[in-house]
């Protein structure tokens, strides 16, 4: 969740727009805009669990929410987001061969990527752009698309309708974003170890 942007206000928000703060907030962070969508989700199941709102509403509203800011969030990188990434790697000091290489390695495991991004802190809202940068192609990437947004939707708003009941919000929405964050270490493990093994090789080949 957003640290300018507290549990309260959110709750505050999901309370009052209800099932289109659940659909604008995850399609928006999707989208590839930094905004609470995951919490604003959590928040949903969690005031279906208390009765306020309906849980296959919310289910649907998360769902479609996720499809469609990721769908935009493709477009976006697919019309013209790896010149946008060029100018945001100079002035980060990213050199355009290291983007490029960034983008062939997602373009590699996209598939996987995209289904199962947005349980990966940052991923969810990197992963459509991302996938319309490395040209994936656009039929392969809405089924992945369509398929994880309905896994990802299910497991957060079940586990907040039914979790909700037996411990505070707080402690829910703290525990899904500690697991997303493990789960970004856990992919960057997954890429760099492979790739320090590869240009070990070279010079074991060589002391031989």
């Amino acid at each position: 969740m957003s640290e300018f942007i507290s549990l309260e206000t959110v709750e505050e928000i999901a309370r009052q727009y209800g099932y289109w703060a659940v659909f604008f907030g995850i399609s928006l962070e999707n989208a590839g805009i930094p905004l609470p969508g995951e919490t604003l989700t959590l928040v949903g199941g969690f005031l279906a669990g208390e009765g306020e709102l309906d849980y296959w509403i919310v289910l649907l509203c998360a769902t479609g929410g996720a499809i469609l800011g990721d769908n935009f969030g493709y477009w976006i990188g697919r019309w013209g987001g790896f010149p946008l990434l060029l100018r945001v790697g100079k002035l980060l000091r990213i050199s355009q061969e290291q983007l490029e290489r960034l983008r062939d390695q997602f373009g590699r495991n996209a598939a996987k990527a995209v289904f199962l991004g947005r349980f990966v802190a940052l991923l969810r809202i990197f992963a459509g752009p991302l996938a319309g940068i490395s040209d994936m192609p656009y039929g392969k990437f809405f089924i992945c698309n369509a398929a994880g947004a309905g896994v990802w939707a299910s497991v957060m708003v079940s586990l907040s309708f039914f979790v909700g009941r037996l411990v505070p919000l707080e402690k829910l929405v703290s525990g899904v974003a500690s697991f997303s964050i493990g789960a970004l270490v856990l992919l960057i493990l997954a890429i760099a170890i492979p790739r320090l093994l590869e240009l070990r090789n070279p010079l074991n080949v060589e002391e031989k």
